[in-house]
């Protein structure tokens, strides 16, 4: 029984590992040099292996998508091997018998010898080394220096921890080696490797591979069958099992019954603010640390959003509400939120049509640099103007994958990641379109598009600019990127070219359509996602299995849970806002902070640590725009600090 517990586990996770993940690595090997990876993304069943040639989700077997023993995990980093081991030292003053005492506790065939004032790598000493230059010579162990019998570093075979596991076999088969020594970018040993260990590594993972066919010979066969053994595993755990279960739904319910009947009491609907704000400060608590309760913030934010207008529109509210004027004030709230939900959907499926065509090699293909503080200035300024233009979610995603490829070292992907973070959102600060905030701001009125563009381009890109001069100082001079790093690309296809210019223009003309009609920048993103969808459908009209590359799968993949957010939360602030307990808080903070300027650099430190769509979204309800005009400099100061806060 154990060991089909261990098979249905094993082939669940790598199941929904496969399913459910951004991307994962399909291994090749090139014909002139070692292997290298390529990223295919496989959210949506019906996906591509690349620009030209699809296949149905059904049609594609595991030995596709899973290298052979030859490739697989061969292209995974040698630092993968070394990370969670103990770097065993000695030192060149120590003797044979204090070496081979280390080697003996530590379970270990070959340990490093290191100069004791710089602590460089000296040699390596070997099992083999003991025997043949100590043992078969007859030298006395206890008074014969390491330095004396060791192979030192001018002669050694070393590799990089970015080097492959492939490349490190390679290595250690052609230069006739059990042990290869592995340094980091400063030149510094950080782990020693054998070749069992890597004919291990190998070996683990094909078996993995192996349990993982047992379940079916196509992708979509593993999947529909990991429901049935899903089951199976929740049916073997027993009594247990199921009492675990029909608790929490119990607690779930419960909760539930409770909530309603005190959302029905005379008490909460006669002290309808104080029951509103301790509502509305319960669902913000679940909403930030929905890491720790496990509950998605968006189901939170809807539970909260409901709560609060059943409060709002209770037949015996203490403002003399009834039913029929509360439901008049949701319509007029939903009107207004509506707005907001349209665009945010049209914009996002556009960016994946873009994105299913591989529309961003054309941008992504172009950053070719080997100097990394060059690098870091290439992308930070890249992604400073692709997130005006797109949004900066999408700009991150797209430049974090893209250097994830080209930056092997950790550290190094820490150090852009956060760059990338930085320029994205300073660069989604400066354009209607960039932001949800300022996406919010503009369809509500309080910002309008070139007055927003003149006054936040120069601070934005100052906040960029000066980041990256910060961050570069972590970066030594002249360090390099491997050549190993570059990974080659395959060539776009002048359809994804022309979808990805499309999409690129169809976003740009969203304010020049409420510029010269007059309408609502919802309608204009729409009309965009029109163009869009019409456009792949004449591209792709009559090739087979090419579902996948069209509107209809582009909406199945967007963030629909990140919609249903901005739904709640727009709500839950609609309701406040109906109640006048936003204005009064806005009459509270004017007699306390003078300064209105204040206010927007407070919601840009708090932004740090909350999220700060509801942030934007209260500030809207408690200042209206007939008391505040639009483009004023307490809206443009919002919608910066905001932005480039939550970095």
């Amino acid at each position: 029984m154990k060991i089909v517990i261990n098979n249905i586990t094993l082939s669940i996770l790598i199941t929904i590992y496969i399913s459910t993940c951004n991307s994962f690595t399909i291994n090749y090997i090139r014909k002139d040099k070692f292997s290298y990876n390529y990223n295919i993304n496989t959210n949506v069943k019906n996906n591509y292996i690349n620009n030209q040639y699809s296949k149905l989700y059904s049609e594609i077997t595991i030995s596709e998508v899973i290298p052979t023993r030859e490739s697989f995990k061969r292209n995974d980093p040698v630092s993968s091997l070394i990370n969670n081991q103990e770097l065993v030292k000695a030192y060149i003053d120590e003797s044979v018998q204090q070496v081979v005492s280390k080697m003996n506790d530590k379970g270990r065939g070959g340990i490093l010898i290191f100069n004791r004032l710089d602590n460089k790598l000296a040699g390596i000493f070997t099992e083999r080394d003991f025997i043949t230059k100590t043992v078969d010579v007859q030298l006395p162990p206890n008074f014969t220096p390491v330095s004396d019998v060791m192979t030192p570093a001018n002669k050694l075979i070393i590799a990089y921890d970015y080097y492959t596991i492939g490349e490190c076999r390679k290595l250690m088969i052609s230069n006739n080696i059990r042990r290869l020594p592995i340094l980091n970018s400063n030149n510094d040993a950080v782990g020693l490797i054998s070749m069992s260990q890597v004919d291990r590594s190998v070996i683990k993972q094909d078996m993995a591979v192996e349990d993982m066919k047992l379940y079916g010979n196509t992708l979509e066969q593993v999947q529909e069958q990991s429901k049935s053994l899903a089951n199976q595993l929740a049916l073997q755990s027993g009594d247990a099992g199921s009492l675990q279960d029909y608790i929490r739904g119990g607690f779930v319910f419960v909760s539930a019954a409770i909530g309603a009947l005190i959302l029905q009491g005379d008490w909460v609907h006669n002290h309808e603010w104080l029951s509103m704000s301790l509502t509305f400060l319960l669902g913000y608590i679940g909403i930030v640390f929905e890491t720790y309760f496990e509950f998605n913030k968006a189901g939170i934010a809807l539970l909260m959003s409901t709560a609060l207008w059943v409060i709002y529109a209770g037949t015996s509210g203490a403002s003399g509400i009834t039913v029929p004027l509360g439901i008049e004030a949701l319509g007029e709230k939903i009107s207004e939120v509506s707005e907001v939900v349209f665009f945010l959907l049209g914009a996002m499926t556009i960016v994946e049509i873009v994105d299913s065509h591989q529309g961003f090699k054309v941008v992504t293909d172009r950053i070719k640099s080997n100097n990394k503080r060059d690098l870091m200035w290439l992308i930070g300024i890249l992604t400073f103007f692709m997130s005006a233009i797109l949004d900066n979610l999408t700009t991150t995603i797209v430049m974090v994958s893209l250097i994830k490829k080209i930056l092997p070292d950790v550290t190094d992907r820490k150090i852009f990641g956060s760059l990338i973070v930085i320029a994205a959102n300073a660069g989604g600060a400066w354009t209607p379109i960039g932001d949800v905030t300022t996406t919010m701001l503009w369809i509500n009125g309080q910002i309008s598009a070139i007055p927003t563009i003149i006054n936040l381009f120069l601070p934005s890109l100052v906040s960029m600019l000066l980041s990256v001069f910060i961050l570069q100082k972590d970066i030594p001079k002249d360090n390099v990127i491997s050549e190993s790093s570059n990974i080659p690309t395959q060539q776009l296809a002048p359809r994804g070219q022309l979808v990805f210019g499309t999409g690129i223009v169809s976003l740009l003309s969203v304010p020049l359509f409420k510029a010269l009609t007059g309408l609502p920048p919802y309608l204009g993103m729409l009309a965009a996602l029109g163009v869009m969808w019409t456009l792949t459908d004449a591209i792709h009209a009559g090739e087979q299995d090419r579902e996948n590359l069209m509107a209809p799968a582009a909406l199945r993949k967007i963030d629909t849970s990140g919609i249903l957010f901005f739904l709640g939360i727009l709500l839950s602030v609609g309701a406040l806002d109906s109640a006048g307990i936003l204005q009064s808080i806005a009459q509270q903070l004017d007699q306390s902070v003078p300064d209105r300027s204040l206010i927007a650099t407070i919601i840009g430190l708090v932004s740090a640590i909350i999220d700060n769509v509801p942030l934007v979204a209260a500030t809207m309800g408690m200042y209206p725009v007939s008391n505040v005009p639009m483009d004023s400099s307490l809206w443009q100061l919002i919608a910066f600090c905001a932005g480039t806060g939550g970095s």
